[in-house]
């Protein structure tokens, strides 16, 4: 058999009769959801429930009998329950329901067992690590608030940190806060205010419950979404005793919506103070300081050298002064002496030179001989016969030249 064409197209029968077939041959299937919605018509066989995903915006209708229904005396809308069902194909409507064979309740003993498992997980995937919690701004700017609306939590968080903080600026979501609806607009609204480049903290506040009740706050796609979330969140859910998955994965865990209505803004009043106290600190120490200084400069003042400071330059230009004496009589000292020896050595020059023999009528003569040899005259009585005598002064010095020459006439000897 050739398939469908534009030309040839199957009719909507026979498409709907080959889903059915081809569902028809699935076996049965253990699910787990929560129920929603019971719908048992009185004198009909058939009780409709509307099982959902808790974890996502996926529900499926889930049909059995009457007599499955009364032996579950404690399902209600928002049991958690696991339904062994086979899928079925209604033709006339073209919808898929699940027929259920057996309903088993999910007991607080198997709900808890699963968070634990849970919380093992994520522990093990280092989404609990200290190391990846990040400190609230001390100040901020807005605070994105997730809860239910009109609930207790909103009022507590709104009160306590308006009168600790009266100027924050708050944008709030309401969502649900149990049930089957919880965990995805608890995570659109995470999503929403994370994006928000305002909002620099998120608070998630709920009030206390059950197990059940704050079950949504233990899910493994909203421990990720916080985890994955950039801005900082703040886990307020329940009371003290009351732990939740998200009290580990968030920045902050605050014991109660009261807690973290005082811990998302500081306190206006223990500010100012720590204010005051820190400006008359700094005025104490600023004070302390000048008063140092000031007793420093006293001090300073008071020594001699700054009491009357040209009586020691009258001092020193005193010994300079007395230096500058010492130094001329030194000086002239020392020119005294030098000029009585000069004039002492002058006069020993004077006393031993040739002028000072002529002035007392002596003279050195030196002759030449016939030999050639050098001699001194003694007296003009030694003297050869017929030398002659040529005495010549220059420079005051008296120069007597012996020639060995005759005298011509009339020149003396």
């Amino acid at each position: 058999m050739t398939g469908p064409t534009a030309e040839e197209p199957w009719p909507v029968r026979t498409v709907a009769r080959k889903i059915a077939e081809w569902i028809n041959r699935l076996g049965t299937v253990w699910v787990e959801g929560q129920v929603t919605q019971i719908s048992a018509r009185p004198g009909t066989g058939t009780a409709f429930l509307t099982l959902r995903d808790p974890a996502a915006d996926v529900s499926m209708t889930v049909t059995c009998s009457m007599a499955l229904m009364r032996a579950q005396p404690t399902l209600a809308e928002g049991a958690r329950v696991v339904v062994n069902a086979k899928p079925t194909f209604f033709m006339n409507r073209g919808t898929i329901s699940l027929r259920a064979e057996e309903i088993r309740a999910v007991g607080i003993g198997e709900l808890l067992a699963r968070i634990e498992r849970l919380r093992r997980l994520l522990a093990a995937e280092g989404l609990f690590a200290r190391e990846r919690k990040r400190r609230p701004p001390f100040l901020p700017n807005c605070v994105g608030l997730i809860t239910g609306r009109a609930s207790a939590a909103e009022r507590d968080v709104l009160a306590n940190a308006r009168a600790r903080w009266p100027a924050v600026r708050f944008r709030i979501e309401n969502v649900a806060v149990q049930g089957a609806l919880a965990v995805p607009q608890i995570v659109d609204a995470l999503s929403a205010l994370d994006r928000d480049p305002a909002v620099d903290v998120i608070v998630i506040a709920r009030g206390g419950g059950s197990v059940e009740d704050l079950l949504p706050f233990s899910d493994e796609a909203l421990c990720r979404a916080v985890s994955a979330c950039r801005t900082p969140v703040l886990s307020a859910i329940g009371h003290e005793p009351d732990t939740p998955l998200l009290d580990h994965v968030a920045d902050v865990r605050c014991s109660t919506p009261t807690d973290a209505g005082k811990r998302v803004v500081p306190d206006v009043a223990e500010e100012t103070a720590r204010v005051r106290q820190l400006r008359d600190r700094a005025r104490r120490a600023l004070h302390g300081w000048v008063d140092r200084e000031r007793r420093l400069l006293d001090s300073l003042r008071s020594r001699p050298v700054l009491a009357d400071p040209l009586t020691p330059l009258d001092r020193h230009a005193d010994a300079v002064q007395a230096l500058v004496g010492r130094a001329r009589r030194a000086v002239l000292g020392r020119v005294s002496a030098e000029t009585t020896a000069l004039a002492a050595t002058r006069a020993r020059l004077t006393t031993l030179g040739p002028a000072a023999t002529l002035d007392r009528g002596y003279a050195v003569v030196q002759f030449t001989d016939a030999d050639g040899t050098a001699r001194v005259l003694r007296s003009l009585e030694d003297a050869p016969e017929g030398t002659l005598l040529r005495v010549r002064v220059a420079d005051g010095a008296l120069h007597a030249v012996v020639t060995g020459d005759r005298e011509p006439a009339g020149e003396g000897r």
